[in-house]
């Protein structure tokens, strides 16, 4: 995972699937996503974030009140903000007799 920075972000939908857009220059930005997307809703953060700080930010954001935004926000969360699972491993009759 890289600790690029991002002044822009929000949401847009490509083929009726919305996702989590980055950037950091707002007209070009839109200019881009202009050619393939539609619905697309960007904001200004406060301050240069990376993208797991950037996702965690805009659940705190009015995007987060539309469901079919909070889907995208979630989808990138559990992405870029992934859980992390401890295995638990079981330990044998033998090998408790001997601790």
């Amino acid at each position: 995972m890289t600790n690029k920075t991002y002044t822009i972000s929000g949401v847009s939908s490509i083929n009726g699937k919305y996702k989590v857009r980055f950037g950091n220059d707002m007209s070009q930005r839109t200019k881009v996503l202009q050619k393939a997307n539609t619905d697309i809703q960007l904001i200004d953060l406060p301050h240069a974030m990376t993208k797991p700080e950037l996702v965690t930010f805009l659940k705190t954001t009015e995007l987060y009140n539309n469901p079919a935004y909070r889907t995208a926000i979630d989808r990138a969360d559990a992405k870029y903000n992934p859980v992390v699972k401890v295995k638990r491993t079981r330990v044998s009759r033998k090998q408790k007799e001997t601790v």
